[in-house]
Formats: structure tokens, sequence, C-alpha cells
């Protein structure tokens, strides 16, 4: 286990590393300080993970470890964001990807979320950008398992990368993923609840409808004609103008599912 002097030591080292950059383009700590040094040291430390992880074939076996070797490096990455300058750090890139593979979304958002304002880099190995890795796979996993992402950590992905390029169909997974979040909350919908929205079963409807046609609108075989037609149905029951729910619009209310499945 790391000492807390460590820890301490490369946290204030990597706020160093950070507030040290001042170039627009994000760049390496600098071999020749201290934070840099420390920076290549890490390094070595996470090419042998990576190294242990493509040695390990058993994606289950991975899972453990990957959150294993980001703790170690947590108060490095830390010390970046906190120093919140564009500095181009593997160590922080990887442990984004490591976040998203271990269930850790918050963490990955945050992570992602910094990377994105400074414009960093995924590292060579990975062909996807920042904000492509965040939507996507996020994602892909709530659409496996729905119920694993909360909808408003769903919706902050969608406002943070929603500007970024990236292929259509992967900008699509998201709004079908929220709209099928969006689904379970009508589903659920009780009208003795306090908390439930002034339109009902129908607002849940709408702004469900509204994301599944926003991402048949960005991919044809994005799976979600069926989607549509079940609840332009519900929403006829109802009496509610399923056909209002063309664009992606922000929800008039706040999802009330707070907490974090990340």
């Amino acid at each position: 286990m790391t000492s807390p002097f460590i820890r301490n030591r490369q946290r204030r080292l990597a706020i160093a590393a950070g507030e040290k950059i001042a170039t627009r383009k994000p760049a390496a700590p600098d071999e020749k300080s201290e934070s840099g040094q420390e920076y290549a040291a890490l390094k070595v430390r996470l090419h042998d993970n990576l190294r242990q992880l493509q040695d390990t074939e058993s994606h289950e076996a991975r899972k453990p470890l990957k959150a294993q070797f980001a703790k170690a490096f947590e108060d490095w990455v830390d010390g970046i964001l906190i120093a919140d300058k564009p500095v181009q750090d593997e160590i922080v890139l990887t442990c984004m990807i490591w976040a998203i593979d271990t269930g850790d979304y918050d963490r990955a958002v945050e992570i992602g979320e910094f990377a994105m304002k400074h414009g960093l880099d995924m590292p060579e190995r990975y062909k996807r950008s920042v904000a492509c890795f965040l939507r996507e796979d996020i994602a892909e996993l709530e659409l496996a398992n729905p119920g694993t992402v909360d909808l408003d950590l769903l919706s902050r992905i969608k406002s943070i990368t929603g500007e970024a390029d990236m292929p259509d169909a992967a900008k699509a997974k998201l709004h079908k993923a929220i709209g099928r979040a969006w689904r379970a909350k009508a589903d659920a919908f009780d009208a003795a609840d306090d908390s439930a929205p002034a339109g009902g079963e129908a607002a849940y409807i709408a702004e469900a409808l509204a994301q599944l046609k926003r991402a048949l609108q960005l991919d044809k075989k994005a799976g979600v004609k069926k989607d549509i037609e079940q609840l332009e149905r519900r929403a006829r029951d109802l009496g509610a103008p399923a056909d209002d729910a063309d664009q992606d619009t922000s929800p008039p209310f706040e999802p009330d599912n707070k907490g974090s499945g990340e």
C-alpha cells in the first residue's frame, strides 16, 4: 500500500505539473522537472499494469485489476484535476477508461469533462476521441443493463459531449439509452408520488419519444422504431400529442432519481 507521504507527494507534483503548462496545445509534464520525473516513473508503472491486463485473458478478471491499478494513481489524477490545466497525461486518460470499465461512471465523467475542456487527445493505442469513448461506452453499458447509470448522469454526458464530433451512430446510442430511461420512469409512474411531474406519465413519455426520435434521426439502424411505435400508442391513449416530440429538447423538469449509479 502506498504511504500517505508518497500519496500526498504525488498529488502535489501533479498539481505542479498542471500549473506549469502554459501552452495552448496540451503537453506532457516537463521531464526535467520534479513533476515530470514523477510522471515518468508513474508511466512505467502504468505500462506494467497494461501489460498485466494484456496477459489476463478473462475480461471478468480484468475488472478488479483495473480498479486496483486506478486506485494507485488516484492521487496523481486528483492533482491534475485540481490544477485544471491543459496537461496531456496518459495516466489520467487511461484511468478514465478504467473508470468506465469498472462502473465508476462519476469518476469517468469527471475526468472526461476535464479532458474535453482542455482538448486532450486519447493515447495512440485508442482510435476514438475522449467524447466518443465517454458517450458511446457508457451508453452501451446502460443499454445492456438498464438502470446501471442514473438518468441525471446520462443527461450530463449528453450535455458535455453534444457538440463533439463523432460518428452519428455513436451519438445515437446515448439518445436511445436516455429515451429508454425515460420510458422506465413512465413505466414506474405513480400519480400519488409527491415528486411526480405536472404532466404526469405523459410527460415522461414525451421525453422518451424526443430522445428515441433523435436517435432514429442520427441512425436509421438504432433499433428504436418499435420503442417509438409503442410509446406513441401510449401517448395517444393518454391523450398526449405524441407527434410534438420530434426534436431533442431539454427536459422541462429535472430528473428526480438523484444519486450515482456510476
